[in-house]
């Protein structure tokens, strides 16, 4: 059975405006009552009232401020670079595997992996140093 509401039952549609919402209408504002008088301003800023805390006032140090020559002193940051080779500080150090890690992976296959894992140089190919 179809339980679609019937076309009285539907809410109107948007397009549809009553008159009671029509904006044009609006009553201008009336002039104010002719005995109206506007609050007074507030009277100008005299500032803090007088400290009555029985505390006496803080003793003013004049201090006479240091001549400074006119030099100055320029740090250069310093840069790491991750993998990067301490002799020349230019080049990236590049793993090389030894002759006997390669010799331990062929023939001690399995085991002998981890030595050649364990048996590798790092160098610069920049100076050409060897490290580890």
């Amino acid at each position: 059975m179809d339980t679609k509401p019937l076309l009285q039952d539907r809410p109107p549609a948007y397009n549809t405006v009553p008159a009671a919402y029509d904006y044009g209408s609006i009553p201008a504002v009336s002039a104010p009552p002719a005995g109206f008088q506007p609050p007074a301003p507030p009277p100008p800023y005299q500032g803090f009232p007088a400290a009555t805390s029985g505390y006496p006032a803080p003793p003013v140090a004049v201090a006479a401020q240091p001549a400074y020559t006119s030099t100055y002193t320029i740090v250069q940051p310093s840069v790491v670079v991750v993998g990067g080779c301490p002799a020349c500080r230019v080049g990236v150090l590049e793993d090389d595997f030894t002759c006997l890690g390669i010799m331990c992976a062929i023939f001690f296959f399995p085991l002998g992996i981890l030595f050649c894992l364990a048996l590798r140089q790092r160098r610069c190919p920049n100076c050409g140093a060897t490290f580890g």
